[in-house]
């Protein structure tokens, strides 16, 4: 769930799907073209292991303390998802080199806070673009999957579109990075069925996602709606989703915002279903879902912190 920290207005989001990735080394392109890359192999188990979001980027120029050393001491976080406006890509190197020297798997996620839900073509292939030029130097600073896109895509957007405009995107990634690419459901990660249907092909025109190396992403609020069935996101999407036949992760989850979607369940269901899960936040969400205290928005120069009311509403989930 990403926040706009800088007006500290919520935006909330839903998703729900989990998978796992197995970190089992390097290997190297034999393409001059391609970043030498830490590759993985994702399995329907969770050897990627539970974790949490972060979100540094608008806190102290991009330089918190990130608080690792107390989360190490939160055994069941084994992975983290990083956050990234696209300006901060010499912040981002610190990050991911502090979080990959303390021992954790790692996504980073292109994050860019102005266009959340956006529908723009764009966008997603200037999304693409900033991947094929800094892929390899974030990863000299350790290895990370990829999360093409935070929030991409509206609740109108339709599965062709979804398919068409990823095939662009993946196909420009793809020249720098040929491990797995996490995608995040359209509907700021609450529509399962769309995101469903563009994989499959289904009613789309025969137009499909044709990248089989794909992590489908969801993002589980209370008010996660999914539109295209007109209704609160509810355990069964974790099987929709799920029918496309490709690893699934729930990529946040909160219980902060107003609606119906009962998230606790949604999440509980996509665990027991093998799912890796990743609560929102750690650090960084702008107003009451940080699992720390102080949060960067109250103090971005604290150097420590202790663990919040709001922690145990994702760590107990883990």
């Amino acid at each position: 769930m990403k926040t706009k920290v800088l007006f500290f207005t919520l935006l909330w989001k839903c998703t729900g799907a989990l998978v796992v990735i197995a970190l089992l080394g390097s290997c190297s392109k034999t393409d001059d073209a391609v970043a030498p890359q830490h590759h993985s192999s994702l399995k329907l188990t969770n050897s990627w292991g539970h974790g949490v979001n972060i979100q540094p980027s608008y806190y102290n120029n991009g330089y918190p303390n990130l608080g690792t050393s107390l989360m190490k001491q939160q055994t069941k976080i084994k992975t983290v998802r990083i956050e990234i406006e696209p300006d901060k890509v010499t912040q981002a190197k610190s990050w991911i080199k502090e979080l990959k020297s303390a021992g954790y798997n790692l996504i980073c996620t292109y994050h860019k806070s102005s266009v959340l839900g956006t529908d723009s073509k764009s966008e997603l292939i200037a999304a693409a673009n900033w991947w094929k030029s800094n892929y390899a130097a974030l990863a000299a600073n350790g290895s990370f999957t990829i999360n093409l896109m935070n929030e991409w895509g509206s609740h109108n957007i339709s599965a062709a579109t979804v398919a068409s405009y990823y095939n662009e995107a993946i196909a420009i990634v793809r020249q720098v990075y040929s491990d797995y690419i996490i995608i995040d459901a359209p509907g700021w990660g609450q529509e399962s069925a769309i995101l469903a249907a563009a994989v499959k092909g289904y009613n789309t025109g025969g137009v499909k996602i044709n990248d089989t190396k794909i992590v489908l992403s969801l993002h589980i609020y209370p008010s996660a709606w999914n539109q295209a069935k007109n209704r609160w996101v509810n355990t069964s999407d974790i099987d929709d989703l799920a029918s496309a036949g490709r690893p699934c992760i729930i990529g946040e989850f909160g219980n902060g915002g107003s609606g119906s979607c009962d998230w606790s369940a949604v999440v509980d269901y996509a665990k027991s279903k093998g799912w890796t899960i990743l609560g929102w936040c750690w650090n960084g969400d702008g107003g009451s879902m940080n699992m720390v205290t102080p949060s960067w928005a109250q103090n971005p120069t604290a150097t420590s912190f202790s663990l919040s009311s709001y922690f145990s509403v994702v760590y107990n989930k883990l």
